[in-house]
């Protein structure tokens, strides 16, 4: 446990690079629209879809998303009105041929829409659109829950859906109820049952460690509980405590929860819990049945990490639909409005939703080679590396490899001439291993303060 005390940190997930803190309102959107307009491989190339939902109807202490808790009538009507309009503008900007190869429906609560809503929000898309209906693309949806009846289920399934998300966090009492998340195991069995009989193609459960009131002994008796549902993947977050910033985290008591040494040990007994019981261990935070495409695309060099987590490259450029959504085009990172008025005034106006981004340098696009090379593959092909960037490597970053060699002593990681590798020691360890690439840590504006990040350990 000496080396948790070591290496905890502050540190960012590396769900894109550079960051989000790295978004400016000043970032060159001129050059945005004048690349979008003009014709090219980017109209007709591959799309992902991300569409923010962000109504909730009661409030998660632990959540960390931007979401809007009400159980106001009318509110879902507003927002799909809006959903509607930016949605058709956004495919004349982008290319409405482009085929949709992945979607994912994320919150807030997906399932807060019911299912006309579903239905009606599910048409827009495929009329903007050229949504496929290929076994191979990968539309998914988070689901609370709490918050679904088995017609439903069904409803998904006949609209497009293949891939379904519940999120779990922990099937312990007492831990539900210090997060006010309470879905007792007796719950979610029947509803595993139902999306099995429906056929999807893949079931994810969302798990977090750091939880209050969490231990080595209430994780056991979840991931048993977890085994016997024996869903496809499963994503295990590590609990980010910022109440600063996430004013429903202040109800955590922040005594009762795990120490970053506590927090090691149930990283490392949950790997080695789901890894016994047949699943392979993907990146920093997946785990997936051996059959799973994630697996497969992780041996043959098509696995991303974005906003979503790990999922498989199937598309280069990912559009984020609604409010505070983000996307990836191009040399371009985008992110819509995060007020929710605001994101209605601008779409009211017929502007764009967008109000800050980035545009990605030549050293940004290195730099995230590197990084998620390293926590998506846990290797870095320094060859490789050099053949694509026209760089030499071991010359051109003398200070990360010396910043990484008390890591190596450490066992974490191992570094020759032709490859950084991450070992089975170092992989609770990948962001601190990461962040030495980070061109942006400590290179925050005087005039504004440095960023927070969530502990890594």
């Amino acid at each position: 446990m000496e080396l948790a005390a070591r290496y905890a940190c502050e540190g960012p997930r590396y769900t894109s690079y550079p960051t989000a803190p790295q978004f400016r309102q000043d970032f060159p959107v001129e050059q945005y629209l004048s690349w979008q307009q003009r014709d090219g491989d980017h109209k007709r190339a591959p799309l992902s879809l991300y569409l923010h939902l962000p109504f909730c109807r009661d409030i998660c202490y632990y959540c960390a998303c931007n979401k809007i808790v009400t159980r106001q009538q009318g509110v879902a009507r507003q927002y799909l009105d809006r959903l509607q309009r930016e949605v058709e503008q956004q495919a004349q900007l982008v290319g409405r041929q482009r085929p949709i190869t992945q979607m994912h429906w994320g919150g807030g609560t997906p399932t807060y829409l019911d299912n006309a809503e579903i239905t009606e929000l599910m048409h827009i898309l495929a009329s903007n659109f050229r949504l496929l209906d290929k076994d191979y693309r990968e539309y998914s949806i988070e689901i609370d829950p709490r918050t679904v009846a088995p017609d439903t289920i069904a409803l998904l399934k006949g609209v497009g859906f293949n891939r379904i998300s519940l999120g779990i966090q922990d099937f312990d009492p007492l831990v539900q109820k210090a997060v006010n998340r309470i879905q007792p195991y007796a719950q979610v069995a029947p509803l595993v049952d139902c999306i099995r009989t429906h056929h999807f193609r893949s079931l994810s459960f969302d798990l977090i460690y750091g939880l209050p009131h969490q231990n080595r002994h209430t994780m056991r008796e979840t991931l048993q509980r977890v085994n016997s549902l024996r869903p496809d993947r499963i994503a295990c977050y590590n609990y980010a405590h910022l109440p600063q910033r996430f004013s429903s985290q202040r109800a955590i008591d922040r005594l009762t929860l795990p120490s970053p040494e506590e927090k090691l040990l149930l990283q490392q007994m949950i790997s080695h819990t789901l890894q016994d019981a047949g699943y392979l261990h993907i990146g920093m935070d997946h785990y997936v049945l051996p059959q799973d495409e994630l697996a497969l695309a992780l041996e043959e060099g098509r696995l991303q990490r974005n906003f979503q987590g790990y999922s498989l490259h199937m598309a280069d450029d990912l559009l984020g639909l609604g409010v505070s959504a983000i996307s990836q085009i191009g040399d371009f990172y985008l992110q819509n409005e995060r007020d929710l008025d605001s994101y209605y005034r601008l779409v009211d106006a017929g502007e764009l939703a967008f109000t800050r981004g980035c545009k990605v340098s030549q050293d940004d696009k290195l730099r995230r080679h590197i990084i998620m090379g390293l926590i998506s593959e846990l290797r870095l092909d320094i060859n490789d590396c050099n053949r694509q960037f026209g760089i030499d490597f071991l010359r051109d970053f003398p200070g990360e490899l010396a910043t990484l060699q008390p890591m190596t002593r450490d066992g974490l990681l191992q570094i020759d001439e032709r490859e950084i590798r991450v070992t089975h020691r170092g992989r609770p360890f990948l962001r601190n291993i990461c962040m030495p690439f980070d061109a942006y840590l400590n290179a925050h504006r005087g005039d504004q303060p440095p960023p927070r990040f969530s502990a890594t350990i």
